[in-house]
Order: structure tokens, then C-alpha cells, then sequence
């Protein structure tokens, strides 16, 4: 499989905007669409942990195709998994398609920063990227949950970063700002600037500038998942008669789940999003077709929200949990309005 770049593309100002689950990442990307200069291209290479994918149909959705904003996906735990084969494909494809003037790379909140830097520090995109900033996003409130501060991807987030953004401040106490201060200091360098922020407002002059973060490229990448580089992505594949298509993964001390579902199959949805505020869950993604239009839905531990999309090809979810609730398709089936009720069960 060929997955170099058709032609000479040289010098695209790139941004890494990570961090963790449900900080606000998607947000950040959608208020940054909105600084573009109209005579510009964009390119997003957005990475998710789960297999089918919803982060692209939720940027799609809000426009980005009429705003000369190009995005793809790479699905199913962190890009870099198979000696960064996936990603390699993915932005080669996406930077042969779009030729942008800026890239911007956002990995999944469980996926392992350094390591796309590696990829990206390779000699063979030495002249075709330019590393700009890194901006990685955190909710200073997970400083007091030993699961977010020892696990190695959020240490890793912060230590990558060119600037910290406290997101989510609206929702803070008092002391929050020093604690991030003060653990940025620690896990990263006195050096790294830390700014705050309400809904993934970033101002657009904290993206410009190269990299201070250097990173070595090696040999050795983050291998953790057990599909094939050929295999056909889950997320891609042609949705079967059931009109329905299931997934699993898991790593990094969470699972997740999520399905497809053919154009046809219409949810009802007061019931969607009665089902939705139920869901005790780290984070959870959706594109739904319900009978008032097309929804897509975000929800973290902060609560959820519904945005009216433009448009979505088929409806997908996503949910990442430390538990699963294994009723939970048959939830989800019930949904359904009852006319296509018969064509999936």
C-alpha cells in the first residue's frame, strides 16, 4: 500500500492540540475554524480512541466543508499504534487532498503525544511540516483524581506542551488556576506558558511560532493494538443489511463501544436524549438522524450538549467508560422509531 505524497508540499505551519478525555479538545478545534483566513486551506487529522469514529462527522457537520476545512480520521486507539502506519496514511492522504496552509493534528485523549512528534520529526517531514506550538488543553479540577495525574498520557500531554490551556475555568474553584501552575511546573518546565480559558476560546496568536519541544524520532513506537494496518477500518466499512455495525476497544485503563448506523434508521429524539442523560460515562460522541433533523451530542462529566448538524451521512456513537453497560445497545435499539423498528432487530 503506497501512502507517500503525490506531490511537493513544503513548510504547512502544524499545531498537536491534545488532552484528556472530555477537556474540551473538539471544542478548541471548532472555535479555531473559525480564525481561518478565507483565502486559506485547512487540513484536521483527528484521532479517536474508539473504533467508529465520530469527531470528523461532528467537524464536518458544523461546516467545514464550505469553510475550505478538510478532515480524516484515524479511528481505534492511538495513531501511532503499528510503527505510525495509520497516521502516516491518514495525513498523506489528507495533505495530497487539501494542500493546506496549516494542519492541525489532534490525537486521541488516551494516545501518547510524544510519539506523534516522533512521527512527525521523521526526516521524511522534515521539509513538508512546519511544527508550530503545541497546545495541549486540561480541566484543572482532575488535579485532585490520582487517575488523571498519575496516568501517563496526562503527564505526557502537559510535558509535550508549548503552552498549557486551563480550560473550562467557568466551572472552577478559587484555587484551581495555582494547582495547574504549580503541577505544569513539576510534570513540565517553569518555561511552559499557561493560559485559561472558557469553552476552547484560545486565542488564534497562541498557535503561531515554532516548537520549543524537541523530540528525537525513533525506531521504537507505541504498539497496543491488535488489527491489522490493511485491515479495512470499522469506521469506513460498508454498514451490512443489519443496518447496523459494532465495536469494541480497549487500553490505557478504559474500553469503549460504539455502533453505526445506516441512513434509513431514524431515532426518535426526546428518547435519545433521555437515554443519554442516564449514562454514567467518561465521555461519549454522537451524530444521530432523529425524526426533528440531524443532532450531534457531547457528553462528559460536566453534562451533555446537542448541537443541529448541517449534515451526517449516517448516524455513529461512541462511548469510553472504565465499565460498560452491556444493555446498552438494546437502550439504544429502543430509540428507534417504530416503523424501523422490524428492519434491525
Amino acid at each position: 500500500m503506497s501512502f507517500k505524497i503525490s506531490s511537493p508540499i513544503l513548510g504547512v505551519p502544524t499545531n498537536i492540540i491534545t488532552g484528556f478525555l472530555g477537556v474540551g479538545k473538539t471544542s478548541a478545534i471548532l472555535h479555531l475554524m473559525k480564525s481561518k483566513p478565507d483565502n486559506e486551506r485547512w487540513a484536521v487529522l483527528v484521532n479517536e480512541f474508539g473504533e467508529i469514529g465520530v469527531d470528523g462527522s461532528l467537524l464536518q457537520g458544523q461546516g467545514g466543508n464550505e469553510q475550505q476545512i478538510f478532515i480524516r480520521e484515524v479511528p481505534g486507539g492511538c495513531m501511532c499504534c503499528t510503527a505510525g502506519l495509520p497516521m502516516q496514511i491518514a495525513l498523506n492522504q489528507l495533505l495530497s487532498e487539501a494542500k493546506p496552509d496549516r494542519l492541525i493534528i489532534e490525537p486521541t485523549g488516551l494516545g501518547h503525544p510524544k510519539e506523534v512528534m516522533q512521527v512527525l520529526s521523521t526526516e521524511y517531514y522534515r521539509d513538508v511540516l512546519s511544527l508550530q506550538k503545541n497546545i495541549t488543553l486540561v480541566d484543572a479540577r482532575k488535579l485532585s483524581d490520582p487517575r488523571y495525574t498519575s496516568h501517563d498520557t496526562f503527564r505526557q500531554q502537559i510535558a509535550i506542551a508549548d503552552t498549557v490551556v486551563g480550560n473550562k475555568t467557568d466551572l472552577y474553584q478559587a484555587e484551581d488556576k495555582e494547582k495547574l501552575k504549580a503541577f505544569v511546573a513539576q510534570v513540565a518546565s517553569l518555561k511552559t506558558k499557561v493560559i485559561f480559558a472558557k469553552h476552547g476560546v484560545i486565542p488564534f496568536n497562541e498557535f503561531d511560532g515554532e516548537t520549543r519541544i524537541e523530540v528525537l524520532p525513533t525506531s521504537y513506537l507505541h504498539r497496543d493494538r491488535q488489527t491489522s494496518v490493511s485491515e479495512e477500518a470499522l469506521s469506513e466499512e460498508l454498514i451490512p443489511e443489519s443496518g447496523m455495525i459494532k465495536a469494541t476497544n480497549q487500553g490505557e485503563g478504559f474500553k469503549s463501544i460504539g455502533w453505526r448506523f445506516a441512513s434509513e434508521k431514524v431515532f426518535d429524539r426526546q428518547s435519545l436524549h433521555q437515554l443519554f442523560q442516564t449514562l454514567n460515562v467518561e465521555r461519549m460522541k454522537a451524530v444521530f438522524i432523529t425524526s426533528d433533523g440531524i443532532f450531534g451530542y457531547n457528553k462528559t462529566a460536566d453534562g451533555i450538549t446537542q448541537v443541529e448538524l448541517d449534515e451526517c451521512a449516517e448516524s455513529r456513537v461512541e462511548i469510553i467508560a472504565d465499565t460498560l453497560d452491556d444493555e446498552l445497545e438494546g437502550k439504544l435499539l429502543d430509540c428507534l422509531i417504530v416503523n424501523n423498528m422490524s428492519e434491525i432487530t
